[in-house]
């Protein structure tokens, strides 16, 4: 699992807390996608188990460091739905929760990671709920969470609140420089596109990932010229959502343009894109183009068994009628 420098001051302090026995039981991680949460939590994990811990790191050769490093630690539980599916049931909550009130099999910590506990359905959060309140000895819960107001209040309450908050920008393009060599304008975009996760931006720069990236921005362009309804095949893919969010951006980055704060565009590398949109949109139409194409992402991320290419083609026919003459002036 890659780790990452900017984890080193959250991991610093979590394991300091254990070290003066201020630590709370239950760690609930808000961070975004490209922060790397599942690598602070293995961390500390690791440091958990290890049987005979260099001051802030693992031995690394006891036998808790070597189950862990093999990932058949019995005392290390990763709770998270079943392939295919999108919640977790109480079943397997209580499964795991009545194993942690025996006796460590190694003698020594018990670990539950939930690396999405927005999973929870609200029976099953209701279960681990009743852990945390009489958690086990030596006992230690982790929860990752993108979104925490999707979680129980009560649950949230019992949980100590930790943001992973993304680093200071240079930082975070000196980083990107040294994995993926590009443009600094092209680094930028991809780092500001990704809400400043790195990580996230490492994957955005991938070669069919960004390839993706600058298809829809050049499809839009001809788009805006012709037939709106060429954009489909732009935003009809199983990555809908991210595809969205970067029309979205877009379509943000024009109304700054037109505020005058064109050099905190989060598309620096498009400017064509963006001076496009900022032409044939007026800026009440760009804010209401970026509200309705938001609403359409929610709805085709939490809402089951829709027909994507359907509920796409209507919001394009929508939107291009925000581009009648009437609506491109002022």
């Amino acid at each position: 699992m890659n780790w990452y420098p900017w984890l080193n001051q959250p991991y610093r302090q979590i394991i300091a807390r254990h070290q003066d026995g201020q630590a709370h039981h239950a760690l609930l991680i808000q961070a975004i996608d490209g922060m790397g949460d599942d690598a602070l939590v293995w961390g500390v994990s690791r440091w958990l188990m290890c049987q005979q811990p260099e001051g802030l790191k693992s031995c690394g050769h006891c036998h808790g460091c070597q189950l862990m490093q093999a990932h058949t630690h019995p005392d290390w539980y990763r709770l998270e739905a079943e392939k295919g599916k999108s919640s977790l049931g109480i079943d397997a909550v209580r499964e795991v929760t009545e194993k942690l009130y025996h006796f460590a099999q190694q003698g020594g910590a018990k670990i539950v990671w939930l690396p999405d506990a927005t999973q929870l359905t609200e029976a099953a959060a209701n279960a681990l709920l009743k852990t945390l309140e009489e958690p086990p000895a030596n006992c230690w819960f982790f929860l990752s969470v993108r979104e925490p107001s999707r979680l129980l209040a009560t649950l949230r309450s019992r949980c100590m609140r930790w943001h992973l908050t993304p680093p200071e920008e240079m930082q975070s393009l000196q980083w990107l420089s040294r994995q993926h060599p590009q443009a600094d304008e092209v680094l930028r975009a991809a780092l500001r596109l990704s809400n400043g996760a790195p990580a996230a931006a490492l994957a955005l720069l991938q070669p069919a990932r960004w390839q993706a990236r600058q298809a829809l921005c050049d499809a839009l362009i001809t788009a805006l010229r012709g037939d709106i309804l060429q954009l489909l095949p732009s935003l009809n893919g199983d990555d809908v959502a991210d595809r969205l969010s970067w029309l979205i951006s877009l379509l943000v980055d024009a109304m700054k343009v037109q505020q005058g704060a064109g050099n905190w565009l989060s598309n620096g590398d498009r400017p064509d894109v963006v001076a496009q949109l900022a032409q044939q949109f007026n800026s009440s139409a760009l804010n209401e183009s970026s509200q309705q194409w938001m609403q359409c992402r929610e709805q085709l991320l939490h809402v089951a068994a829709l027909n994507r290419e359907l509920i796409l083609t209507d919001r394009l026919l929508a939107w291009g009628r925000l581009l009648s003459p009437a609506a491109t002036l002022g």
